[in-house]
């Protein structure tokens, strides 16, 4: 998905691109466009629950053939309703990490668990060799604590997104809310509402 700054704008900027990427098509707004983002939904969770066999291993293992359980699953699928509770909020339709999986050729099955355990798209991905990586640093540090902070501007409650920040930030020793590396009150954004951010970026 691509959307321009104001997305009354986005129709021209996918025409400026569409020799290079055909398949991809206009958002509603740039909302739109960072809720849709799944790395902070699959990266953190799938990592969270597999700590101690990526510290052990140094990441000798299929990340997500082989890190997925049912359980983990659940966790995946915890964070992804909040986003996309989120997303209902701001007016914006997110679809959901398995089903735009499918739509991207990665998954042949839109479930959070055996979607990800027979994935043709993911097979061979391994396991990162440690926990100080993006899908801590950056998928929680500029993805989820976005998520987090933008479900309080507009009233969504995300404990579940929380619980992962929390215990990532245990884990790493690091404050990552504290450091806010991304978040609506760094675009100068987080003081409207959802319905003046629509008016706003339309």
């Amino acid at each position: 998905m691509l959307a321009a700054v104001p997305a009354r704008n986005t129709h021209y900027m996918l025409e400026q691109v569409r020799d290079v990427y055909p398949a991809m098509s206009g958002a509603k707004n740039i909302l739109q466009t960072s809720l849709q983002n799944g790395n902070p939904v699959i990266h953190p969770t799938i990592t969270l629950m597999n700590v101690a066999r990526i510290e052990r291993t140094r990441g000798d293992f299929d990340f997500y053939h082989e890190g997925v359980t049912p359980a983990v699953g659940r966790l995946i699928e915890g964070v992804d309703k909040e986003r996309i509770a989120i997303g209902k909020q701001l007016g914006v339709e997110v679809i959901p990490d398995p089903e735009l999986s499918v739509l991207q050729g990665y998954m042949t099955e839109s479930t959070y668990e055996t979607g990800f355990n027979t994935a043709p798209g993911f097979k061979g991905g391994r396991a990162q060799s440690s926990l100080d990586y993006r899908y801590f640093n950056e998928d929680v540090g500029y993805g989820l604590v976005f998520l987090q902070k933008l479900g309080e501007q507009v009233g969504v409650e995300t404990p579940v997104i929380s619980a992962v920040i929390t215990l990532v930030s245990l884990l790493m020793d690091r404050d990552y809310v504290g450091e806010a590396r991304r978040t609506m009150a760094t675009f100068g954004l987080s003081k409207h509402t959802a319905e003046e951010l629509e008016h706003l970026l339309a």
